[in-house]
């Protein structure tokens, strides 16, 4: 049985908000970090396209050794985790596992809306695979969720624009897009990583009173709860509280632009996907 430390995959920098709350949450256990930001961004490629990028993401972290993988990119886990989880992974490693981001957020939100009116601010692809949509109603059918999707959103964060006015700007079009589908939406998920850097702005604009969640405490909540649930899984995770960080463009502009996601300086290895 293979040991070694959780792989954390996104395709940018984005995934970097919810590694940096899962290992606040497990700080014991060693991570690697996957950023595929040579590809980047994934929400407006096709559902093929994330897919055979996605699956030669999770290989890669399978020849490091990694046991059990997080998708913490909401995209990736909309169009690419399920055909992994079902037809790739008994070939690759029957015991190893791949997690995505989705479903532990649907778990939990339908407890935050008390109106059962909920919304979602995501990439263009999650919204056209209605990913939140069916995760949410097989816990809560009886809520009712808005997607709108923010296309602009991804790419002023990853060119350090979003305390600039143009991302005033998209983030008023786009939140004023969601509160006109619903003025009784209460609860607002960030379904992209990437999103919290832009959560002040987001408040300003939605309507009074209604809450914005983030992902990354919510996954590194599940994660534990699923680990308790998974021994045999706990046992192959290594324990040695480091942390390792790999990118597939400049390990130079990874380093500089981390710090905004992770919150702390990090030192990136560029790597070369080879199937």
């Amino acid at each position: 049985m293979q040991h070694g430390p959780i792989g954390i995959f996104d395709s940018g920098y984005g995934g970097l908000t919810v590694m940096q709350e899962i290992v606040k949450k497990l700080p014991q256990y060693d991570y690697v970090y996957l950023g595929d930001n040579a590809r980047a961004p994934y929400g407006t490629r096709s559902f093929e396209t994330v897919y055979r990028y996605t699956l030669e993401c999770v290989e890669w972290f399978f020849k490091q050794g990694c046991p059990l993988v997080i998708l913490a990119c909401n995209t990736a886990s909309a169009k690419a985790l399920r055909t992994i989880q079902q037809n790739d992974l008994p070939k690759l490693s029957a015991a190893n596992r791949v997690l995505g981001v989705i479903r532990p957020t649907a778990e939990i939100i339908g407890q935050y809306s008390k109106t059962k009116k909920v919304g979602v601010l995501a990439t263009s692809g999650t919204v056209l695979s209605d990913s939140y949509k069916i995760e949410i109603n097989k816990f809560y059918p009886e809520v009712q969720v808005y997607q709108q999707a923010c296309p602009m959103w991804v790419p002023l964060i990853e060119n350090n624009e979003h305390e600039s006015a143009g991302a005033d700007y998209f983030v008023k079009e786009y939140v004023d897009a969601l509160n006109n589908q619903s003025a009784e939406i209460d609860t607002v998920l960030l379904g992209c990583t990437h999103y919290p850097l832009l959560a002040g702005k987001i408040q300003q604009q939605l309507l009074k009173d209604i809450q914005l969640l983030s992902q990354g405490n919510i996954v590194a909540d599940s994660l534990a709860d699923y680990l308790h649930r998974h021994p045999e899984m706990e046992e192959r995770l290594t324990r040695q509280g480091e942390k390792q960080f790999f990118t597939t463009d400049s390990a130079e502009d990874f380093n500089r632009h981390a710090r905004l996601f992770y919150g702390a300086e990090v030192q990136a290895t560029h790597v070369e996907l080879a199937r």
